[in-house]
């Protein structure tokens, strides 16, 4: 019994001494760490310094050596969160601050970029051109849409299909449309950015009117958007960016009239409206990850609603290079009661120095809203289904041009009016071709 004792107790202390061996000291580490980080090798240095963490050893040096392995491997955003590590530790050393300020950038946190920087020297913020309190992006864009079905619906018997005999009836075919939009960002404060956007629209339509014969009549409608949108780095990784959007147009519908009771006949009616849409996104980062989420309360065609969504962006490299966002919508109904609305999902990739972005989105997309606030559709019919794509292609330092084409299908409401009362109805449907292109300056 005591010679099994004796083997047990050695069996022991050698798998204590083998532990023992396994464990790091903190000079074993800063002598490794610092001998793979002298011979580049980033990816035994990541292994290397995950298990010293696990056990529990952490300092500023590690920290450093760790940020920079990922940085060299255009892990930005990991990247980021080791060298936010080491900045709490010690905020003295611009070389680490500028590791910071680009892993941010290029990581896409941009905002938290800008609020680190405002500790950073003079002479430092002036290296990395870090803008200070003026006007950082002037954008114009501008872009035409069309419905390549314009003329065959035209020629469609909606009124007969809807019953319209001797009653009125009444639709509007969208033809096309052209917009302008004028964007400017400027800094309020590190950390604050103020965007500013200005949007008109002119869209030509065709007015049917059925009354005992058929009768169409050319229609222009005049919009103008402005929107305003503070972005808003709270805490330290918190970023908050609500806006206030005011639509505005105007329209001359013609309407049908009866002169004595008998006469039929045809005048203008000057028609305006005015919309306006609140909003509040707000999403943070977690490595490669960034939830987000976003409340709209609104009052678009007369309808006042409040919309939800939700979203969540992954990063798989840990870069700009490749990203991806699933997004669901929530809307309230007459009932102010919440439900399903629509699913979008969206992501982008970077080639070289060309950048793509694009976006699907399915649903009931009637008075929808996206991008907090700055795409609207406040035109009347809905939508089922939205597909979009963008090009971006820098030039020259500081320019950068942008190529759109979105292709969305519509449905629209043949609508028979009996003694001015709503009596029936049919849908027609059509797809809306759109083309853009723009240039913005950086500052």
């Amino acid at each position: 019994m005591s010679k099994r004792i004796g083997i047990i107790t050695v069996l022991v202390l050698i798998a204590a001494n083998l532990l023992a061996q396994q464990k790091l000291s903190y000079p074993e580490v800063e002598k490794r760490s610092y001998e793979l980080f002298l011979d580049k090798e980033w990816v035994e240095l990541i292994r290397f310094s995950k298990e010293s963490v696990d056990q529990g050893i952490n300092f500023f040096y590690l920290q450093v050596r760790t940020g920079i392995a990922f940085y060299n491997l255009k892990k930005y955003r990991t990247a980021a969160d080791w060298f936010l590590m080491a900045w709490e530790n010690d905020q003295s050393f611009e070389w680490l601050q500028e590791y910071l300020y680009y892993s941010l950038l290029w990581g896409g946190r941009a905002g938290e970029a800008g609020k680190a920087a405002k500790n950073f020297s003079t002479a430092l913020r002036q290296k990395l051109k870090i803008p200070e309190k003026k006007i950082t992006r002037l954008a114009i864009e501008g872009g035409y849409s069309f419905n390549p079905d314009f003329n065959s619906l035209k020629q469609k018997p909606h009124g007969r299909q809807a019953g319209v005999e001797d009653n009125y009836g009444e639709a509007f075919y969208l033809k096309n449309y052209h917009f302008e939009t004028l964007d400017l960002s400027h800094i309020i404060t590190p950390g604050f950015n103020l965007n500013h956007s200005l949007t008109y629209i002119g869209l030509n339509r065709e007015e049917r009117i059925d009354w005992g014969q058929a009768n169409s009549f050319p229609v222009k409608l005049n919009q103008f958007h402005y929107l305003i949108n503070p972005d808003i780095v709270l805490a330290e990784k918190i970023y908050l960016s609500p806006s206030a959007a005011i639509i505005r147009g105007n329209s001359d519908l013609i309407l049908g009239g009866l002169s004595n009771n008998t006469l039929r006949f045809y005048y203008n009616s000057p028609y305006k409206y005015s919309d306006y849409i609140f909003s509040a996104p707000v999403w943070s980062h977690f490595g490669n990850l960034s939830p987000g989420g976003e409340i709209n309360f609104a009052n678009i065609n007369d309808e006042s609603f409040l919309q939800l969504s939700g979203w969540l962006t992954l990063y798989p490299l840990s870069n700009l290079n490749f990203y991806i966002t699933p997004r669901i919508y929530l809307k309230s109904d007459e009932q102010n009661k919440l439900g399903y609305n629509a699913f979008g999902i969206s992501g982008g990739m970077q080639l070289g120095p060309v950048h793509l972005y694009g976006q699907y989105l399915n649903g009931e997309m009637k008075n929808f809203i996206e991008s907090a606030g700055y795409v609207v559709s406040n035109f009347p019919g809905g939508s089922k289904q939205k597909l979009s794509g963008s090009l971006y292609l820098p030039t020259g330092k500081k320019y950068q041009l942008v190529f759109r084409f979105i292709s969305q299908d519509i449905t629209e409401t043949y609508q028979v009016y009996t003694n001015m009362v709503k009596s029936s109805s049919v849908e027609y449907n059509y797809i809306k071709h759109t083309l853009t292109a723009g240039i913005s300056w950086n500052f």
